[in-house]
């Protein structure tokens, strides 16, 4: 049974402001969006590969404040990136606080306009 899991198809994400949510994912990190289907409720789908990021435009269950300084320390999802230094540049442009892994690997923490924390790990 264990082999049939394939491979993580997508992860979703909610978001207070699509609009600004969108900025950050597409204008800042730089991922295609893709089309997304009227769920009844705002959002936008972001391709990474074969896999998808879900940006939900809801009521959030969850705190926003209160969590950890660094991301690698709160719940996460993780890109693959070929280097970290444009991702840096973008975020030392927009403003963006990033700490890097204190595992001393290639990686690096921030977190979204909603605080949700994201990990980008240097390919090597």
């Amino acid at each position: 049974m264990s082999n049939n899991i394939l491979s993580l198809h997508h992860a979703s994400v909610i978001v207070s402001n699509i609009d600004i949510s969108r900025v950050f994912y597409r204008d800042i990190l730089g991922l295609q969006e893709t089309d997304r289907p009227d769920l009844g409720f705002p959002g936008a789908w972001f391709q990474l590969g074969a896999q998808q990021i879900h940006l939900l435009q809801l009521e959030n269950p969850d705190p926003t404040t209160g969590r950890p300084e660094h991301g690698g320390r709160d719940r996460h999802f993780a890109f693959n990136a070929l280097a970290l230094a444009p991702v840096q540049e973008a975020l030392n442009k927009a403003r963006i606080i990033y700490t890097m892994s204190k595992s001393g690997r290639r990686a690096m923490f921030f977190r979204d306009p909603d605080g949700n924390a994201i990990e980008v790990i240097e390919r090597s």
